[in-house]
Protein backbone atom coordinates (compact mmCIF):
# COMPACT_ATOMS: atom_id res chain seq x y z
CA UNK A 1 0.00 0.00 0.00
CA UNK A 2 3.00 2.38 0.73
CA UNK A 3 4.17 1.83 -2.47
CA UNK A 4 1.68 3.45 -4.45
CA UNK A 5 2.68 6.92 -3.39
CA UNK A 6 6.06 6.41 -4.00
CA UNK A 7 4.83 4.67 -7.90
CA UNK A 8 2.82 8.04 -8.40
CA UNK A 9 5.24 10.47 -7.70
CA UNK A 10 7.27 10.21 -10.67
CA UNK A 11 3.88 10.80 -13.00
CA UNK A 12 2.50 13.56 -11.05
CA UNK A 13 6.00 15.24 -10.81
CA UNK A 14 6.36 15.22 -14.24
CA UNK A 15 2.71 16.17 -15.13
CA UNK A 16 3.34 19.45 -12.74
CA UNK A 17 6.48 19.93 -14.84
CA UNK A 18 4.54 19.77 -18.69
CA UNK A 19 1.61 21.97 -17.47
CA UNK A 20 4.35 24.99 -15.09
CA UNK A 21 6.07 24.20 -18.77
CA UNK A 22 3.49 24.77 -20.83
CA UNK A 23 1.94 28.07 -18.24
CA UNK A 24 4.84 29.62 -18.12
CA UNK A 25 7.38 28.29 -20.23
CA UNK A 26 9.93 27.39 -17.24
CA UNK A 27 9.88 24.18 -15.06
CA UNK A 28 10.86 24.81 -11.25
CA UNK A 29 13.81 23.46 -9.86
CA UNK A 30 11.67 22.35 -7.01
CA UNK A 31 10.27 19.44 -9.54
CA UNK A 32 13.64 17.78 -10.42
CA UNK A 33 15.40 18.28 -7.10
CA UNK A 34 12.16 16.46 -5.79
CA UNK A 35 12.12 13.61 -8.19
CA UNK A 36 16.03 13.22 -7.54
CA UNK A 37 15.12 13.45 -3.38
CA UNK A 38 12.88 10.20 -4.12
CA UNK A 39 14.73 7.82 -6.10
CA UNK A 40 16.72 6.52 -3.29
CA UNK A 41 13.59 6.13 -1.26
CA UNK A 42 12.02 4.43 -4.76
CA UNK A 43 14.97 2.19 -5.25
CA UNK A 44 14.71 0.80 -1.83
CA UNK A 45 11.56 0.40 -1.73
CA UNK A 46 11.68 -1.35 -5.15
CA UNK A 47 14.33 -3.41 -4.16
CA UNK A 48 16.80 -2.77 -6.61
CA UNK A 49 19.85 -4.26 -6.36
CA UNK A 50 22.74 -1.64 -5.59
CA UNK A 51 24.23 -2.05 -9.11
CA UNK A 52 20.97 -1.09 -10.99
CA UNK A 53 20.42 1.68 -8.42
CA UNK A 54 24.24 2.73 -9.76
CA UNK A 55 23.79 2.12 -13.15
CA UNK A 56 20.41 4.47 -12.78
CA UNK A 57 22.74 7.49 -11.49
CA UNK A 58 25.10 6.56 -14.15
CA UNK A 59 21.96 7.36 -16.46
CA UNK A 60 21.68 10.85 -15.03
CA UNK A 61 25.15 12.09 -15.04
CA UNK A 62 25.94 11.38 -18.66
CA UNK A 63 22.37 12.85 -19.55
CA UNK A 64 22.74 15.58 -16.96
CA UNK A 65 26.36 15.99 -18.88
CA UNK A 66 25.07 16.16 -22.22
CA UNK A 67 21.95 18.06 -21.40
CA UNK A 68 24.52 21.07 -19.88
CA UNK A 69 26.33 20.91 -22.72
CA UNK A 70 23.65 21.55 -25.11
CA UNK A 71 22.53 24.61 -22.67
CA UNK A 72 25.85 26.22 -22.71
CA UNK A 73 25.07 26.22 -26.20
CA UNK A 74 21.42 27.73 -26.09
CA UNK A 75 19.82 24.56 -27.86
CA UNK A 76 18.31 23.58 -24.37
CA UNK A 77 16.54 25.24 -21.53
CA UNK A 78 18.12 24.48 -18.08
CA UNK A 79 14.45 23.82 -16.78
CA UNK A 80 14.24 21.63 -19.90
CA UNK A 81 18.03 19.86 -18.72
CA UNK A 82 17.78 19.13 -15.47
CA UNK A 83 14.30 17.84 -15.73
CA UNK A 84 15.44 15.25 -18.54
CA UNK A 85 18.51 14.25 -16.29
CA UNK A 86 16.04 14.01 -13.26
CA UNK A 87 13.74 11.96 -15.12
CA UNK A 88 16.79 9.96 -16.33
CA UNK A 89 17.24 8.86 -13.29
CA UNK A 90 14.12 7.11 -12.63
CA UNK A 91 13.97 5.60 -16.15
CA UNK A 92 17.83 3.85 -15.81
CA UNK A 93 20.47 3.23 -18.47
CA UNK A 94 18.45 -0.08 -19.65
CA UNK A 95 15.56 2.32 -21.04
CA UNK A 96 17.70 5.53 -21.62
CA UNK A 97 17.85 4.79 -25.16
CA UNK A 98 14.00 4.07 -26.16
CA UNK A 99 12.75 6.84 -23.57
CA UNK A 100 14.97 9.20 -25.25
CA UNK A 101 13.61 8.34 -28.92
CA UNK A 102 10.11 9.02 -27.06
CA UNK A 103 10.99 12.22 -26.07
CA UNK A 104 12.53 13.26 -29.62
CA UNK A 105 9.45 12.02 -31.42
CA UNK A 106 6.97 13.79 -29.03
CA UNK A 107 9.14 16.63 -29.11
CA UNK A 108 9.24 16.71 -33.42
CA UNK A 109 5.34 16.65 -32.91
CA UNK A 110 5.20 19.56 -30.29
CA UNK A 111 7.21 21.75 -32.49
CA UNK A 112 5.08 20.81 -35.79
CA UNK A 113 1.99 21.77 -33.46
CA UNK A 114 3.39 25.00 -32.42
CA UNK A 115 4.99 25.76 -35.63
CA UNK A 116 1.32 25.10 -37.29
CA UNK A 117 -0.27 27.24 -34.66
CA UNK A 118 1.79 30.10 -35.46
CA UNK A 119 0.70 30.33 -39.09
CA UNK A 120 -2.61 31.32 -37.45
CA UNK A 121 -3.86 34.84 -36.45
CA UNK A 122 -4.87 34.70 -33.32
CA UNK A 123 -5.04 38.05 -32.40
CA UNK A 124 -8.79 39.12 -32.06
CA UNK A 125 -9.26 35.24 -30.69
CA UNK A 126 -10.24 35.13 -26.59
CA UNK A 127 -7.53 32.85 -25.33
CA UNK A 128 -4.83 32.89 -22.92
CA UNK A 129 -2.04 34.83 -22.08
CA UNK A 130 0.22 31.43 -21.93
CA UNK A 131 -1.32 30.68 -25.51
CA UNK A 132 -0.48 33.76 -26.46
CA UNK A 133 3.40 33.45 -25.47
CA UNK A 134 3.19 29.93 -27.39
CA UNK A 135 1.86 32.05 -30.59
CA UNK A 136 4.38 34.00 -30.83
CA UNK A 137 7.02 34.10 -33.10
CA UNK A 138 10.31 32.76 -32.22
CA UNK A 139 9.41 32.14 -28.68
CA UNK A 140 10.57 28.91 -27.31
CA UNK A 141 8.64 25.21 -27.32
CA UNK A 142 7.84 24.18 -23.76
CA UNK A 143 9.75 21.17 -23.97
CA UNK A 144 8.91 19.74 -20.58
CA UNK A 145 6.00 18.66 -22.31
CA UNK A 146 7.45 16.29 -23.99
CA UNK A 147 9.84 14.96 -21.43
CA UNK A 148 6.58 13.89 -19.61
CA UNK A 149 5.30 12.31 -22.83
CA UNK A 150 8.18 10.37 -23.15
CA UNK A 151 8.81 9.90 -19.49
CA UNK A 152 5.03 8.55 -19.29
CA UNK A 153 5.40 6.01 -22.40
CA UNK A 154 8.20 4.31 -20.52
CA UNK A 155 7.77 4.30 -17.06
CA UNK A 156 5.51 0.63 -17.03
CA UNK A 157 8.76 -0.58 -18.61
CA UNK A 158 11.15 0.56 -15.83
CA UNK A 159 12.59 -1.83 -13.27
CA UNK A 160 11.05 0.39 -10.52
CA UNK A 161 7.28 0.22 -12.05
CA UNK A 162 7.40 -3.40 -12.32
CA UNK A 163 9.10 -4.10 -8.84
CA UNK A 164 6.43 -1.71 -7.55
CA UNK A 165 3.21 -2.22 -9.08
CA UNK A 166 3.46 -5.90 -7.76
Amino acid sequence: MLDYPVLLLFPVALMFAAVSDILTMTIPNRVSLAMIAAFPLAAFMAGLPMATALMHLAAFAIVLAVCFALFSFNLLGGGDAKLLAATSLWIGTSQLLPFLAYVTIAGGFLAMFILVFRRFPVAALPIPEWALRLHKSGGGIPYGLAICAGGLMIYPKTEIFRALIV
